[in-house]
């Protein structure tokens, strides 16, 4: 009796890290110390010596039961982008600048090539978010898992000057509220999806002409990563007074964490495209729109609030990133939560 055959292959292990090095080193930035390997990974933090308070800030997030539609359609070089997106928008939220990424995957076996394709997605998502890839964990789980499957987790760790942490605490009535578009349903409410959709491979490659693609290819889109968006807004003097990331809760659970006690936040829901897919599972599931809007982001990945003298140069340099903002609503005074209207 070995090792291997109790269902860990170590070789196995040394194999998947070298397929995947080159991903990783294509997210080193200058902080970096050292290399992939090490019992660590190390970030230096000398750069931001001049800021007044310097304060981390963290997020730790994974794919939720996304993993499944990898698993059924085997593609498993987006997935990873889902695990950084989920992370680092949380802190970008807070006002934060993401500095490095870990991931931890746990599989019922580990298959060399899978296992460094979905880390090549890791590393995909930590270079649009301007994140380093400094570490992370591949865990063989031999009869706690199927061989076929795995899970995947991630941890980012990111900084702000204290000053500048997000916190809705300036919010007043008057203030807008801008809405950035979402790439589709990104990794919340898939357990909910599973139940309308049949998970099939036939279901999956089903076209329909309102998607203008495949079922499985329009579900497993990744989730939109707002970094840069928010970094380009800053950059431009916007002062972004709350901020909200539409993950699981969808808008009555998350627009509320955005605001202060006295405030409330009013959405229109036709001041932006609603994409086909919602509009198709509430039609095929037969799902209230209250559940939708309480599952799902709709459309909207994330919600800001400005000043109105600010609507216009934070419009412009949402764009400049690379989004489609919408002014989908304003702060009231009233009781802390979220109408939709």
């Amino acid at each position: 009796m070995d090792y291997k055959k109790a269902g860990v292959d170590i070789e196995a292990g040394y194999r998947s890290v070298e397929l995947m090095k080159g991903f990783v080193k294509e997210t080193n930035r200058p902080e970096v110390i050292g290399g992939l390997g090490g019992f660590a990974g190390a970030f230096s933090m000398e750069r931001y010596k001049s800021m007044e308070k310097p304060t981390l800030v963290s997020g730790t997030d994974g794919c939720g039961t996304k993993v499944k539609l990898a698993f059924l359609m085997d593609k498993h070089d987006t997935i990873g982008i889902d695990a950084v997106a989920m992370c680092v928008n949380d802190i970008a939220c807070g006002g934060g600048e993401p500095l490095f990424f870990l991931d931890y995957i746990a599989c019922g076996k580990n298959y060399p090539e899978k296992i460094a394709t979905i880390v090549k997605g890791v590393a995909e998502g930590c270079k649009q978010s301007d994140c380093a890839l400094i570490g992370g964990e591949t865990a063989e789980h031999p009869g706690l898992m199927p061989e076929d499957e795995y899970d995947l987790a991630g941890f980012a760790v990111g900084i702000v000057d204290e000053k500048d942490i997000i916190t809705g605490e300036t919010l007043k009535a008057g203030d807008v509220l801008i809405g950035l578009a979402s790439s589709g349903v990104h990794s919340n409410g898939f357990s909910l999806v599973r139940k309308v959709f049949d998970m099939t491979k036939e279901s999956l490659d089903t076209y329909y002409e309102e998607l203008g693609g495949k079922l499985g290819d329009v579900l497993i889109t990744p989730t939109r990563i707002y970094v840069k968006a928010l970094k380009a807004a800053k950059e431009a003097g916007v002062t972004l007074k709350a901020c909200s990331h539409i993950t699981g809760g969808g808008f009555y659970e998350n627009v509320p964490r955005m605001l202060k006690d006295g405030t409330h936040a009013n959405i229109k829901k036709d001041s932006y495209p609603v994409p086909p897919i919602f509009k198709l599972m509430q039609k095929k599931g037969d799902l209230d729109e209250t559940m939708m809007y309480n599952t799902f982001n709709m459309g909207l990945g994330m919600v800001i609030a400005v000043d109105a003298a600010d609507v216009d140069k934070a419009i412009e340099a949402f764009k400049s990133a690379g989004d489609v903002p919408y002014v989908v609503g304003e702060i009231t005074t009233g009781e802390k939560g979220v109408t939709l209207c």
